[in-house]
């Protein structure tokens, strides 16, 4: 199933693709998507409706993020090869865990706001996982079962916030709308290799990033049984699993973003998304 959330901001309704990629309304059958409406156990009880039985939304207008929010916003940092090279780093022997704040997460074609006095504004195309059953001390071969879906995200990160201030990564991370997500949530069956994905970004149309998964440093399956030896995962939690080589800190020169940039994200079989930049108020 691809799973979406469509309408204005703060009042989008749940909905899914059917085999023509319609938008079907899903109101009827749940309330939203988060937390316990995307456990393995909800997502089952989709499944099993008829989509061609469900009201077609004939303009959907606005596509929000495919969760309506989440208990945590987790991330992996320096997880491809190439991009821990990029940046002068060792590779971790161990993953790099950090979150954003959960306010970060927004729509996948709404505007990206530069923060204020930002000067180091980038881009990071990852793949998302979304937890669909509760984790603690898994194994990796029991790891993927745990998993509702995949979705794309930007994980939208200000350099200078996040290096050269000191302290923790997160607020480098976290300002409203650094956490495009979607377009849709791609329910796992639909994704049987995680680490056979392309993933790229292109800005204002040139190819910046332009990788696949498989040059991921801790797979999917490693990532959510290492976190589940710290920490119980939940169903609704996302996961960015890290970002390729080709951020606008890996450049030489480096380069950044300003408002007007237009970012094109995409992972193979998840959708894509397009965001504006635009300067914050």
């Amino acid at each position: 199933m691809k799973l979406l959330r469509f309408g204005p901001a703060g009042q989008e309704k749940p909905g899914m693709l059917d085999g023509d990629g319609q938008v079907r309304d899903l109101s009827a059958h749940v309330t939203d998507f988060a937390g316990a409406s995307v456990s393995l156990e909800a997502l089952e009880a989709l499944r099993a409706i008829d989509s061609a039985s469900l009201p077609l939304v004939a303009e959907p207008g606005r596509i929000g993020s495919c969760l309506a929010s989440v208990p945590n916003f987790f991330c992996i940092g320096l997880n491809y090869a190439k991009h821990a090279a990029e940046t002068g780093s060792e590779p971790p022997k161990e993953p790099i865990l950090f979150s954003k704040a959960s306010s970060a997460l927004s729509g996948p074609y709404d505007p990206v706001v530069i923060p204020r006095n930002s000067v180091k504004s980038d881009w990071e195309v990852e793949l998302g996982v979304v937890i669909g059953k509760t984790a603690s001390y898994v194994s990796e071969a029991e790891a993927l079962s745990h998993v509702a879906g995949y979705c794309v995200i930007n994980d939208m990160s200000e350099r200078e916030f996040q290096i050269e201030k000191g302290g923790q990564w997160i607020k480098g991370k976290s300002a409203p709308t650094f956490g495009p997500t979607g377009p849709w949530l791609v329910t796992a069956d639909e994704v049987p290799d995680p680490q056979a994905l392309k993933l790229s970004l292109d800005l204002n149309g040139e190819t910046v990033q332009d990788s696949d998964t498989s040059d991921m440093i801790f797979g999917v399956a490693e990532i959510i049984s290492y976190m589940s030896q710290f920490m119980m995962l939940q169903p609704g939690d996302i996961i960015a699993t890290g970002t390729p080589s080709g951020v606008g800190m890996g450049m030489k020169p480096q380069r950044f973003l300003k408002p007007g940039d237009v970012m094109e994200v995409r992972v193979e079989g998840l959708g894509e998304q397009r965001q504006e930049t635009v300067a914050a108020s």
